[in-house]
């Protein structure tokens, strides 16, 4: 496993992505993967990652085709996104299925009623990116498909060899499943693999203010530095490695301390997890 990063990690930085490239190559990462860019600034760090040897492995997006206008209508929106991510040179796309669970509930009472309109709409993606030889992923995010049973169902329902899961370590604590058991139900699907980390505190406590959002469930999670917090990271990489994943693991920081400290530290115990896991 090699050590990436994503552009998200410096979003509180007032920098360029071009600037956050360089300095992800200066941090001692193996590659960057960059969130939602215009044609013009992919083309840009496109060149800028060929100037430095220094690859672009991932493209990530939003989406959400229980919300938008139509399937249709959303898939075409994405099939732009995927000509940026060729543009960029990678070979890996993520996008959402849906951003919540309740702002739809009166239209899709439950997933398995939601299942075939997602199916529909990635697969639409997936089969363009497969022209433009892009590999498509759902991420375990955004609430409504955040479970890895869900993201399992997905991958089955699309049933496209274009297609499969990004594993984000930290994400699963949003549906209040365990990190550990759910890397090891999601593995054999990862094509790419985030690694983050949450302060997690019960939701029957008092609210901790800010910095903190709340799980599906209700418990209180606060973004950490990897290792500082109470995702059992090394568990996860183990159940990585023994399903065969073999590929980049991306940190994804967004918790409340300097992003740059945050991310050496973060790299630093990344390392010795998958050394040892």
């Amino acid at each position: 496993m090699q050590i990436s990063v994503s552009s998200y990690s410096f979003s509180k930085m007032k920098s360029s992505p071009i600037e956050r490239l360089r300095l992800a190559k200066e941090l001692g990462f193996a590659a960057i993967e960059f969130t939602e860019v215009d044609m013009g600034t992919a083309k840009r760090l496109r060149a800028e990652s060929d100037k430095l040897g220094f690859p672009i492995i991932c493209y990530t997006v939003g989406a959400d085709f229980l919300q938008a206008k139509s399937v249709e209508a959303e898939a075409e929106r994405l099939r732009r996104q995927v000509d940026i991510a060729q543009a960029l040179g990678v070979h890996l796309m993520r996008h959402d299925a849906s951003r919540g669970f309740q702002p739809f509930r009166a239209a899709h009472s439950s997933f398995n009623e939601a299942l075939p309109l997602l199916a529909q709409g990635y697969r639409a993606v997936t089969e363009y990116a497969a022209e433009k030889s892009v590999i498509t992923m759902v991420e375990n995010h955004g609430f409504f498909c955040q479970d890895s049973g869900r993201v399992a169902a997905l991958v089955g329902a699309v049933s496209h060899p274009n297609f499969g899961a990004l594993v984000d370590i930290g994400n699963f604590t949003c549906a209040d499943e365990d990190p550990a058991s759910a890397c090891g139900n999601a593995a054999v699907l990862a094509l790419h693999v985030h690694a983050k980390d949450f302060h997690i505190k019960p939701g029957s406590g008092d609210n901790p203010g800010r910095g903190w959002f709340q799980s599906r469930g209700g418990n209180y999670l606060r973004g950490a530095i990897i290792g500082h917090g109470n995702v059992p990271v090394r568990q996860c990489l183990g159940n990585l490695k023994r399903a065969g994943y073999d590929g980049y693991v991306s940190i994804e920081f967004e918790g409340m301390e300097d992003c740059v400290e945050a991310l050496r530290i973060g790299k630093e115990n990344l390392e010795r997890f998958i050394a040892s896991a």
